[in-house]
């Protein structure tokens, strides 16, 4: 599976559109950043026999497929231009809702039932260079003919099945729509894994710096990576419930067989979340470590300042002795005061740096 490092477009101007308060339901407006210069089709229809696939232009280059026996994929990509999608989701008959919500990209994770037509929503999420979290909406729209998929970008992550719709013998070829919705989520979580590998190696590299010296980079980068899980997680976390919530309700849409495949994928989910959790704790740790050692070196270096007082505490008080102004100091008019004086803070000071050198605190 090719890896997917980054899904922000570079050198485009991305427009952010809101929609307008006090709208009514099934206002079609695109809100979200544009990520393509145009918007691209691409149609797949296929049974075990035979495989049609083109890119769509025109309209008379999907009407055909509006009320077909076998299974019809249409791809997607760019949500910008809702004129062109609008005609697409009336020759379907696609719910005024759900064209609002495709549109929509600041959408949860989730999944709905209309009638003879379920959407789904998820988030496909790819990490960067810099260990910056990206996401982009993914939708999905169910019938027993067709299904929709809607994603952002041009990004093909969806390639890997392309390809086993080309091959004749896959199961792919010989199920019907729901089994096309399990493979195109099944492949976007595959995705997922990927990003926590790439976040766990950070983390990895990180720790085996840590334990030889830390610097305040390396806190900005533990900071970094918590924000990123966060993130990650909240992309991760509600598509969890809206695949259980499918895997439960009774659908003509969805198979019983496809749902086996559901309840694998569904593990896959659980399995994210749980290792997301473990790598926030990692980051725990990491900044623990980082912590421990900041304390540490500030303990050395108060360690030594608390000797080299130590060593001058009798220093001190002999200076300060023979720096008094009396009058009569008999010490004074000794011969050999002087070098005495000098004799005893030399071999005082030896004796305190042995000392400290025996305890090792040195």
């Amino acid at each position: 599976m090719k890896k997917i490092t980054n899904l922000r477009p570079r050198g485009l101007k991305i427009p952010l559109v809101k929609k307008k308060a006090g709208s009514a339901p099934g206002t079609v407006t695109h809100i979200g950043l544009q990520k393509v210069s145009e918007v691209s089709i691409d149609l797949f229809d296929y049974n075990k026999d035979q495989l049609i696939n083109h890119p769509v232009t025109d309209e008379k280059d999907y009407l055909s497929f509006t009320s077909t026996e076998s299974v019809t994929w249409l791809k997607v990509m760019g949500l910008h231009d809702v004129k062109l999608l609008k005609g697409l989701w009336d020759a379907f008959e696609i719910h005024p809702l759900v064209q609002e919500d495709i549109v929509n990209t600041l959408q949860r994770p989730k999944v709905e039932s209309y009638g003879d037509q379920l959407f789904v929503v998820l988030k496909m999420i790819s990490v960067n260079e810099n260990m910056e979290i990206n996401t982009e909406q993914v939708s999905l729209v169910i019938s027993k003919q067709y299904v929709f998929s809607f994603q952002e970008s041009d990004h093909d992550f969806l390639a890997p099945v392309e390809q086993r719709i080309q091959n004749k013998a896959s199961r792919l070829r010989n199920s019907g729509t729901d089994y096309l919705a399990y493979a195109l989520i099944d492949t976007i979580i595959d995705y997922y894994y990927e990003v926590i590998e790439s976040l766990n190696e950070k983390l990895d590299e990180i720790e085996d710096e840590l334990i030889l010296s830390s610097t305040e980079d390396h806190l900005k980068e533990i900071h970094h990576l918590r924000k990123e899980l966060i993130k990650f997680k909240k992309s991760v976390w509600p598509f969890r419930d809206a695949l259980n919530t499918l895997l439960r309700d009774e659908t003509k849409i969805i198979s019983e067989e496809t749902k086996l495949f559901l309840r694998d994928t569904y593990d896959h989910i659980f399995q994210v979340i749980e290792t997301i959790d473990h790598s926030r704790e990692l980051v725990s740790g990491l900044h623990d470590m980082y912590m421990t050692d900041i304390s540490n070196k500030m303990n050395e270096v108060m360690k030594v300042l608390t000797i080299i007082a130590t060593i001058f505490i009798p220093l001190t008080f002999i200076a300060g002795i023979y720096g008094m102004n009396f009058s009569y100091m008999p010490e004074l008019q000794w011969k050999w005061s002087y070098p005495i004086v000098w004799v005893f803070m030399i071999v005082s000071t030896l004796l305190m740096v042995l000392y400290f050198r025996k305890k090792k605190w040195l």
